[in-house]
């Protein structure tokens, strides 16, 4: 990207990665995704509403299955966005072992869907989302999205990467 002359543009005034720390509580949920909502309009994200409401959804659900299932390994959770040029990535970081899969559960039930849910409106966004485990044991779960609304048959998924690198890279 480049500007008049041989001076380099620079890079969109949104654009970082941001990172806070929660107690797996349940006040954790609303308030992390507040504070994800605070940040986006903050630093004036160019992003569209559908997505910032998929994305908060997306906040909600994975931090509410951080507290689920991962407090007792677990006590701090960490939740971190990362705002590029063209996508806005989120985030749950916790010390719990378990690599959860978005599997499909019985209708009768009333939990259990949240990994699915997360997918789903990564996937109808153009986005994408994945778990990966961390150097010291645990995991993060992280879903990316573009800014701008996917058309359809246009354009692929973002390419994003996790911000930590690869423990079993040389």
């Amino acid at each position: 990207m480049e500007s008049r002359g041989s001076v380099p543009a620079r890079p969109p005034s949104y654009e970082g990665v941001w990172r806070f720390t929660a107690p797996a509580v349940d006040v954790s949920v609303p308030q992390a995704r507040h504070a994800v909502r605070d940040l986006i309009g903050r630093q004036r994200v160019p992003a569209h509403d559908d997505t910032v409401q998929g994305l908060l959804l997306i906040v909600s659900e994975l931090v509410t299955n951080a507290v689920k299932h991962a407090a007792l390994l677990s006590p701090e959770i960490a939740v971190e966005v990362a705002i590029g040029a063209e996508w806005i990535r989120v985030s749950v970081e916790d010390n719990h072992p378990y690599r959860p899969k978005a599997l499909e559960a019985d209708y009768a039930q009333t939990g259990g869907r949240g990994l699915l849910l997360v997918r789903e409106i990564a996937l109808e966004a153009g986005g994408t989302c994945d778990v990966e485990h961390t150097a010291s044991g645990g995991k993060i779960i992280w879903a990316a999205l573009p800014l701008a609304p996917q058309v359809p048959g246009q354009g692929a998924a973002p390419e994003v990467t996790s911000p930590l690198p690869d423990p079993s890279a040389p």
